[in-house]
């Protein structure tokens, strides 16, 4: 029985996109049509591929281990047909950051990513959510947590130190005692794996009364805040790194102690390592921050 490509590329972009619509919309025919060839493909295979849950397809034990087996071939598929067609051999890397990370250390120095290998297509998914690689379309995490997750390969990529930041029209630098802390409007970024409680502690500092809090769920919304005067945030040097070296955020505790967090982490399954985009990433990232 010959092989039914058809109905194994429609397959291939329904458990990409999680669609049948925008599987359709991607390779440029009806629903129904995505529909048809993935019957086609499971009566071929003997076995479902998929099962539908309201308007969703979700990847069958099957049908996720059947994707994963096929779904580089296919990317080189469509790779090699694109360069006969003219254009240039174009790979896609799909990378999910978190938002603060993304925002505050990636994307300004993204330029130096697209230089380096201009035949790497980047697209980035800036979420905290953890991704099911068995039906999404997911190369490569930069994860924020506290690491070693069951079922994927993970790998620090930095220590960075905890730092109490403000501007440096809110207080000078190196102007405030430890015990003055508790006394200032505080900024929190709540996702983070080292806070304001821990820095009181390592400090020796007993709260006895009240703080006055302002809490964010984005580490770049507390440095914004700070930089424009609204308090003292407790931040990585990593993540503030631009402010920290334009001096926008200076650090106004003199005797401040020393506090460190593991927080970033490369993130995927061990198959995917050796994919040649995504190790290229991994070089450029460590890259990035080994300076810091």
């Amino acid at each position: 029985m010959a092989l039914p490509l058809r109905a194994i590329m429609a397959f291939h972009a329904t458990a990409r996109t999680g669609s049948m619509i925008q599987a359709s919309q991607a390779i440029g025919v009806t629903p129904s049509a995505i529909s048809q060839q993935i019957q086609i493909l499971e009566n071929h295979v003997g076995t479902r591929l998929f099962s539908r849950e309201s308007r969703n397809v979700v990847l069958t034990e099957a049908g996720a281990r059947y994707f994963d087996m096929i779904h580089d071939e296919v990317e080189k598929i469509e790779l090699a047909t694109e360069h006969l067609r003219g254009h240039n051999s174009i790979s896609v890397l799909n990378v999910r950051i978190s938002p603060s990370f993304a925002t505050k250390c990636v994307i300004p120095r993204i330029t130096e990513f697209l230089a380096s290998y201009p035949n790497i297509e980047l697209r980035i998914n800036a979420t905290n959510e953890l991704p099911d690689y068995s039906r999404e379309n997911i190369d490569l995490e930069i994860r924020h947590g506290e690491g070693y997750w069951s079922g994927v390969y993970s790998e620090k990529l930095i220590d960075e130190r905890m730092i109490p930041l403000c501007s440096p029209g809110f207080l000078d630098e190196c102007s405030l005692s430890r015990f003055e802390v508790k006394d200032y409007a505080l900024i929190y970024s709540v996702k983070n794996v080292k806070q304001w409680k821990d820095w009181f502690k390592v400090a020796g500092i007993d709260i006895d009364k009240p703080l006055k809090r302002t809490l964010f769920d984005r580490a770049y919304m507390s440095i914004e805040t700070a930089v424009n005067g609204g308090g003292l945030a407790f931040e990585s040097h990593v993540i503030a790194a631009r402010e920290i070296s334009e001096g926008t955020l200076i650090c106004p505790v003199k005797d401040n102690p020393e506090i460190w967090q593991s927080s970033l982490w490369i993130a995927c399954p061990e198959s995917h390592l050796s994919r040649h985009k995504v190790q290229s990433f991994i070089v450029w990232i460590k890259s990035l921050l080994k300076d810091l």
